[in-house]
């Protein structure tokens, strides 16, 4: 039923915006397109999936968890990898490089803890019980999924749009440089960029598990393809971008699913990226220009 597969697609599709926005984010502020972030996609599920089963934590507990802990792990890989090629004005493809071998560690060291073996929350973590509107059933989780996703893209809208720090982060975007002669604490605001970044792509990774419920070392690395393609195709850089970019992919994937058959599911979703970037090769919001050092 269409209703119903639109439901799915626009939860599936929130989740990828989610990852997506914490993408774009790093790449509009600081610059670099971090390839270890479908690794803290990764961790951010294994961390909630550990925080739940160790610990007990309730699921709201284990969200906060696993935002906190790839934040901080975000911050790690911003001070030891991405500040010192900053320091050192390295080319875009430095960072690039070194963050996929930043994935490569991250990917090994979760498979050498936990093994190569899929892992899954607990049964009962996510309530059973569902909305039934007419023909369309929203579960819990789906219904959870769409509201916090959509909570948090309005809170980094309006404070990118509205409020001194989010000006600060886009006079960053434009030019660090100029940011840091008018007393605009760059390096600061590189670091909370980082934090809440890889805290979006923790959160996405942990509802990813939850809307699958399977866990795995690598599954960040498909989300990492998907997450390039949304930001290119909402145009570098751009939160609103993102957000409609992840939307399609969601839509497209379901709809294809439903419709030609799973097998075709990303040669649609994919194809119809190519088309739309034949068109508008910059993206949907794509103005990009280039970045004043």
């Amino acid at each position: 039923m269409l209703e119903q597969q639109l439901v799915n697609a626009l939860s599936l599709g929130c989740v990828y915006a989610l990852f997506a926005l914490g993408f774009t984010l790093i790449f509009g502020v600081l610059g670099v397109v971090n390839l270890s972030h479908g690794a803290v996609f990764m961790v951010g599920a294994y961390a909630a999936e550990q925080a739940v089963v160790r610990f007990a934590f309730p699921l709201w507990g284990a969200l906060l968890f696993a935002f906190v802990f790839c934040g901080s792990l975000g911050l790690l890989i911003d001070f030891l990898v991405l500040r010192p090629l900053r320091a050192r004005s390295a080319p875009h493809l430095i960072p690039m490089i070194a963050t996929i071998g930043v994935a490569i560690i991250l990917n090994n060291g979760v498979q050498g803890i936990f093994g190569a073996q899929n892992l899954r929350f607990p049964s009962g973590l996510v309530s059973e019980d569902s909305l039934q509107l007419g023909n369309i059933t929203l579960t819990a989780l789906e219904l959870g999924i769409i509201l916090m996703s959509f909570v948090l893209m309005a809170v980094l809208l309006l404070t990118l749009k509205k409020t001194q720090l989010g000006r600060a982060l886009r006079a960053i975007a434009e030019s660090p440089k100029a940011a840091y002669l008018v007393g605009i604490n760059v390096e600061g605001l590189f670091y909370l960029t980082s934090f809440a970044a890889a805290g979006l792509g923790g959160l996405a990774g942990v509802l990813i598990g939850l809307y699958s419920n399977a866990l795995f070392p690598l599954m960040g690395q498909p989300m990492l393809h998907k997450g390039i393609a949304v930001i290119i195709l909402g145009g570098m850089g751009d939160i609103r971008g993102a957000l409609l970019g992840g939307l399609f992919l969601g839509f497209a994937e379901v709809l294809s699913v439903a419709y030609i058959g799973s097998s075709m599911r990303d040669a649609v979703a994919f194809g119809l990226l190519f088309l739309i970037l034949l068109l508008r090769p910059k993206g949907l919001f794509g103005t990009l220009q280039e970045r004043k050092v």
